[in-house]
């Protein structure tokens, strides 16, 4: 059994790449930012302003979250048993996540959830304090990182694809804008872990990423 880390900035291709290393590896995904964009979502729902943390902790008992994997579909994020794996991919809910990650009591709520989740079974996940705070004993810690303009450009194909009418200034503005939250932050900011391996995948497709990330793991603990 054994664990994998993967932390680095928005748009730094964490959430794809685990992904596909987890079914590779026949190991189990956790995907951090998705139960935050969760979060995100469920208080942009009920007008809860996600910068307000009282506001935002005193609806915490209502949120229930949940995974689900299968081989078709992969793997869906469930809000109180709806399934939001869509929903909660939009640049609204990109800086609520942002937002309600900040709170330390939110933190508190999912880190417990993402800790048992590594003690019962291989997992890789994704995040920005994984291999620091979430998982400081991970055998493989990996910090993925590109310049803001290179991931605006990831994420603005991204959301084109899906056919998603977006304009790519704001795409970068907002990345700049939650690299800099994520940075800054008094709880469990965006830290590289001081024994993780830094992959820059500025100049890398996604298959030599994705490669890059299996040469570090094989070199770890296979």
């Amino acid at each position: 059994m054994f664990s994998i880390a993967i932390d680095g900035p928005s748009a730094a291709g964490k959430s794809s790449i685990a992904k596909h290393i987890a079914k590779d590896f026949g190991i189990i995904y956790v995907d951090t930012g998705a139960m935050y964009r969760s979060i995100g979502l469920f208080c942009v729902q009920n007008n809860i302003d996600t910068k307000n943390a009282e506001d935002v902790i005193s609806v915490l008992p209502q949120i229930t979250i949940t995974t689900t994997f299968s081989q078709e579909n992969g793997q869906q994020i469930l809000l109180n048993g709806q399934n939001v794996s869509e929903e909660i991919r939009s640049q609204d809910i990109a800086m609520a996540a942002s937002n309600v990650s900040a709170i330390p009591e939110v933190r508190t709520f999912l880190l417990d959830v993402q800790r048992n989740m590594a003690k019962t079974q291989s997992i890789i996940m994704d995040g920005r304090d994984i291999g620091t705070v979430v998982l400081p004993d991970a055998d493989v810690k990996i910090f993925l990182t590109a310049s803001p303009e290179i991931r605006s450009k990831r994420r603005y194909d991204e959301y084109i694809e899906k056919g998603q009418n977006v304009n790519f200034d704001d795409i970068l503005n907002d990345i700049i804008n939650r690299d800099s939250q994520d940075l800054t932050r008094s709880v469990a900011p965006l830290k590289q872990a001081y024994d993780a391996i830094v992959i820059d995948t500025e100049h890398m497709n996604f298959l030599q990423a994705v490669d890059a990330v299996k040469d570090v793991i094989n070199q770890k603990i296979l």
